[in-house]
Parts: structure tokens; sequence; C-alpha cells
């Protein structure tokens, strides 16, 4: 039961921080930002929130460091939101796996390329 009660909360917890992060954040720090996860501790008193960035290396750590300082501001935001006892401390992460997955689908895509390559040479 509290596994899905984690689950259940670490879902709706996306859906909001998405929403605040698009709707209400206006710091200009905060670029092309998408949540690819968030991880709730079986306490519900903490929140692992992982984060994709669009852009460049700089972009990146100027990004992470708005939403650092806008952590407070999108916490008391969702307290109002979500009728819940207490509302978990959020841990901002940045996750590659999305550029991971693009740099893969890239060298498939040469390998492919260099495949054709040999085979309308023969």
């Amino acid at each position: 039961m509290g596994k899905q009660r984690a689950q259940r909360l670490a879902e709706l917890l996306k859906k909001e921080i998405s929403d605040i992060i698009l709707k209400e954040v206006k710091d200009p720090r905060i670029g092309f930002v998408s949540l690819t996860d968030v991880e709730v501790s079986g306490d519900l008193r903490h929140a692992n929130v992982y984060v994709s960035v669009y852009g460049e290396e700089k972009e990146r750590k100027e990004t992470m460091q708005g939403l650092k300082k806008a952590n407070s501001y999108i916490r008391k935001l969702l307290g109002e939101r979500i009728k819940i006892y207490h509302t978990p401390e959020l841990l901002f992460k940045y996750d590659n796996s999305i550029e991971h997955g693009a740099y893969i689908s890239q060298l498939i895509d040469q390998v492919n390329k260099e495949g054709r390559e040999e085979s309308n040479n023969d």
C-alpha cells in the first residue's frame, strides 16, 4: 500500500512541478526543461526530481542553478495545490538519459548508413 501511494504521489508531483515550472517560475536562467522522473521516498518526505535540459553545458548549469534557487517557491506552490500532511523536500537532479538515447540513435544511424554504402559498392 505504501509503495503505491509513493508512486501515485510521484506522478502527481511530476505533473504539478511541470505545470509550476512552465507557468509560475519566471527565472530567466530556466530554459527548456523536461521532467523525466520523480522518485518519492517511502516516508513521502523527500522527492528526487530528475530533469533533462535542452541546450549546451552552460545552459544546463544555469537551469540547474535556477531550479535550485526556485526550489522553495516550487515547494510552497506544491503545498498549496496538493493536500498532503508534509510537502516533500525536493532535490533536482540532472538526467542525461535523453541525450544518451539521442547519441545511441545517432550511432545506429551511422552504422546503418555505412552498411548501405558498403552494400552499394559491392
